[in-house]
């Protein structure tokens, strides 16, 4: 990796561990630039800003766990599990899209800068609903959203219990037990 892009890298990684930590305006830039020995100067010529630096943070994060974590609308509750493990592992993620709710997008769809992505999925759903495999009393957009919301039930933006790495393998089994068949009875069709 030429210099250039290992001091992008750098930055990069310090500016999400800052901004999952203290959000867009918790965060300062004076740390990114000495965790990630990457001058001011070099970062405001890369990012313009605090602000575009935290959206391409943002959007790398997100873009990183769509493709790490591919709906299968045939089988919701496997997503479903799949996306608890993602979180579990890639906490930062959720962070970061929270404090974009909180201090960017308050309202509307979180992801409307990924919407050819969510048109796909959204076709998945529909696809599964016409072939029998989900009810099609929902629209498919709301399945989708129901399905993330769920899978965030213990994810770092809980409101009750977040899990870690550090709990019991037990612990991670009784809740993804508990998501998909709780997933599996909200949106399998009803005889």
């Amino acid at each position: 990796m030429a210099d250039g892009q290992a001091s992008r890298r750098r930055l990069l990684d310090a500016a999400a561990a800052e901004f999952a930590t203290w959000g867009l305006a918790g965060a300062r830039v004076d740390r990114i630039a000495a965790t990630s020995k990457v001058n001011k100067q070099q970062m405001y010529a890369w990012f313009g800003n605090k602000t575009d630096l935290f959206d391409a943070i943002w959007t790398e994060s997100v873009n990183e766990i769509v493709d790490a974590v591919p709906l299968t609308a045939d089988d919701l509750p496997g997503y479903a599990t799949r996306l608890y493990d993602a979180y579990l592992g890639s906490p930062h993620l959720v962070r970061l899209s929270a404090w974009a709710r909180l201090e960017r997008i308050p309202t509307g769809n979180l992801f409307a800068h990924m919407a050819k992505s969510d048109e796909k999925k959204h076709q998945s759903i529909a696809d599964a609903q016409a072939a029998g495999h989900i009810d099609a009393g929902y629209a498919p957009q709301d399945v989708h959203s129901l399905v993330i919301a769920m899978s965030m039930a213990w994810s770092p933006a809980s409101t009750l219990v977040a899990a870690s790495p550090e709990d019991t393998a037990a612990e991670h089994a009784r809740r993804k037990k508990a998501l998909a068949t709780a997933v599996d009875g909200a949106f399998r069709p009803k005889s």
